[in-house]
């Protein structure tokens, strides 16, 4: 490459900005996920006969079960009850990080990184 030559239009790029902003943008990361770690949600199945409370770390933790749905002679209804809830209550945790990290990132990084 020729001296002086610069393949950035506008002629600029700054090594010591860009830096600076990924730093910031790491912190960022690092402080809306420790919160996020923290926040909790609630997820009801069966018109609420199951209650689930997942944190961002998808830890579930509550679990409450109306004791008008345990019934000895049908169990399977209330797996399903609990499948059901499990399932969306993570997936609505894994919504709502993405979703926080996208607004950091402007949808940047890869899916599932967090």
């Amino acid at each position: 490459m020729p001296k002086g030559y610069n393949p950035m239009p506008g002629g600029g790029f700054n090594m010591n900005q860009m830096m600076k902003q990924a730093q910031k943008m790491q912190r960022q990361i690092e402080e809306t996920k420790a919160e996020l770690d923290e926040k909790t949600l609630e997820v009801t199945a069966g018109g609420g006969a199951v209650r689930i409370v997942i944190n961002g770390k998808k830890e579930i933790r509550e679990l409450v079960i109306s004791p008008d749905v345990i019934d000895p002679d049908d169990a399977e209804m209330l797996q399903d009850l609990i499948i059901g809830a499990v399932n969306e209550a993570v997936r609505q945790a894994d919504e709502m990080v993405n979703s926080r990290m996208a607004q950091i990132t402007g949808g940047g990084l890869p899916g599932g990184l967090f």
